[in-house]
């Protein structure tokens, strides 16, 4: 009878409903690369990273090769020379060569990407919220230091094919271009980094590194902002990450399988045939 495909139906609907809420939902700004020169396009394991990128080999955006070329005086990545104003100290370079793994490699900068306007990248990351006590040691440690630029990113003589000193600047300490922490990590990279009072471990910030051992910190940070950036209009201010994913989890599965119910259940079973829905 009628009635009884409907419950029949109505089962089967139940069946499939708790079937979905138990299946990951895919977050569009989780575990994704970005669209830019070195990058691969999906994110994955990647065994032989070197050194300082190594701690992103489980689940990695750069490959073996991006990782060695990170660490070179004179890298091929982008021709970038970091002693443009004398030797860089060993110290303040490490610095910059975890800032190049955090870039090429973490698969947890999708909150912060962003179109980029440049010719050799379509997406860069915009205010990405780094912890204080990686930016407070990034200036400690190269404050010594001297460039003879405060944006890094555009600006250069580039006529013998690497970055040089514009004509006429001069070469000042990192101290005096970069007065505080927060000028160092907001301006050397057109504002890739945002300075925070958060501190590492708090779930709130980017590490530019950390120890593989204890995990990959960045994921459950990324999460956080993921949840936030999509939860941000003043009526779900005051929903969890949880009951947000859960109410996506259930609603997808009801608008996709509901048609089908009634188009399945006669129109003498229920009050709600096919008709209602062809007429609109």
């Amino acid at each position: 009878t009628g009635l009884a495909v409907g419950m029949a139906v109505g089962q089967v609907l139940l069946v499939l409903l708790a079937a979905c809420a138990v299946m990951p939902v895919k977050d569009p700004l989780l575990n994704i690369c970005m669209d830019a020169k070195h990058h691969k396009t999906k994110p994955g394991p990647e065994e032989m990273l070197y050194d300082q990128c190594a701690p992103w080999k489980d689940n990695a955006c750069c490959t073996a090769n991006t990782s060695t070329e990170a660490h070179k005086e004179q890298s091929n990545l982008y021709n970038f020379n970091w002693n443009h104003c004398g030797l860089m100290p060993p110290k303040c370079k490490r610095h910059f060569i975890q800032d190049t793994c955090l870039y090429e490699c973490s698969p947890n900068l999708g909150p912060w990407i962003d179109q980029a306007d440049s010719s050799w990248r379509r997406e860069r990351i915009l205010h990405v919220p780094l912890c204080k006590e990686d930016c407070d040691e990034w200036w400690e440690d190269c404050k010594d230091y001297v460039t003879c630029k405060e944006n890094w990113h555009k600006g250069w003589n580039w006529a013998t094919g690497t970055n040089r000193c514009p004509w006429g600047s001069m070469c000042r300490p990192f101290s005096h271009v970069f007065p505080r922490p927060k000028d160092l990590c907001e301006k050397i990279w057109s504002n890739s980094y945002k300075y925070t009072t958060e501190h590492r471990g708090s779930g709130r910030c980017i590490q530019m590194w950390f120890d593989p051992a204890q995990g990959n910190p960045n994921v459950a940070v990324a999460k956080y902002y993921a949840w936030k950036k999509r939860s941000s209009s003043a009526q779900m201010e005051n929903a969890t990450p949880e009951t947000n994913k859960a109410v996506g989890v259930l609603l997808w599965p009801v608008l996709v399988l509901l048609p089908l119910a009634l188009v399945v259940v006669p129109e003498g079973a229920g009050g709600c045939g096919s008709r209602g829905w062809g007429s609109m």
